[in-house]
């Protein structure tokens, strides 16, 4: 009696297609803009009021977070009468996952119709003058990183073969980012963001090959889940939050509780920048249709 051969794994498309199906069966409106909440951002979905919550167990193909500060749930609510998706927890190349199962969830969200993306990250700040704390609106990225999340074979329904990476950081959304942090007093500095494999944090001599390169944060998300998403055609605003001096700018050590506890002070600070944003994007419509 021959063993029936196994059946192959269902495609990207169809595995993203799968997950978005169960988070729209539980919400009542396509969300137009998401949110990726990065460690010790927590609280600012918490804050999302009337919400609907997605552990990551409960959604097929969704790995399980494995880092503290990230809580490992979809999270949907209402806000400034547009529904906002926030994903509390984000997947890291040094867990050892491959960068389509890092930015499976931005497909998910290219699936459910997001046409604007916000990235939050936890960063070191290279430059001297970024103490912990400061808000960095990225302008660019280096993705050093040693793959590219696009790599292999490409399915022409989540995007081109070739996509252009001129402007990843959508220059409308940069400005309003600006705008807003203005009219709250908040101090909102451009930065080009490097990013690393991890999970070491970087040694002295890597924060000044960095330095050298033009980075101004270092971190180690965020931007596979940019390239993702430019490809899946979303506009893309990221804010990185400075949570620590990067190695060998102040000669002392770094701790990943360091790095969460920034994130909790500067939570609050960081929620009312993006809620002014989002009210921003819901009133001028500046999302893309679903």
């Amino acid at each position: 009696m021959t063993t029936p051969l196994p059946s192959p794994a269902p495609d990207l498309h169809t595995r993203a297609e799968e997950a978005a199906a169960v988070i729209r069966a539980a919400i009542r409106a396509s969300p137009r803009i998401a949110v990726v909440l990065g460690s010790g951002l927590n609280e600012l979905a918490d804050r999302l009021p009337d919400r609907v919550e997605i552990p990551y167990p409960a959604i097929p193909h969704f790995p399980a977070t494995t880092v503290a500060g990230h809580a490992g749930q979809v999270v949907v609510g209402q806000l400034h009468e547009s529904t906002v998706l926030m994903l509390q927890g984000r997947f890291h190349y040094y867990e050892g996952h491959d960068l389509e199962t890092v930015t499976f969830p931005i497909r998910v969200l290219q699936r459910l119709g997001v046409g604007t993306l916000i990235l939050t990250a936890a960063t070191g700040g290279i430059r001297a003058d970024l103490r912990p704390g400061t808000l960095v609106v990225v302008t660019d990225h280096l993705n050093l990183i040693g793959a590219n999340p696009l790599r292999g074979l490409n399915d022409e329904r989540l995007g081109t073969r070739f996509p252009d990476m001129t402007e990843v950081y959508a220059k409308h959304l940069r400005a309003i980012a600006r705008d807003e942090a203005k009219r709250l007093a908040i101090e909102l500095v451009p930065g080009v963001y490097a990013c690393m494999p991890g999970p070491s944090y970087e040694t002295p001599a890597e924060i000044k090959m960095l330095r050298a390169l033009g980075a101004d944060v270092v971190g180690m998300s965020t931007v596979p889940e940019a390239i993702v998403a430019r490809h899946a055609g979303m506009d893309v605003l990221a804010l990185a939050l400075v949570s620590n001096a990067a190695a060998g700018v102040l000669g002392t050590p770094i701790t990943h509780a360091e790095v969460l506890e920034a994130g909790r002070r500067a939570a609050p600070l960081l929620a009312r920048l993006i809620d002014r944003i989002i009210a921003r994007l819901a009133a001028a419509d500046l999302t893309v249709p679903p």
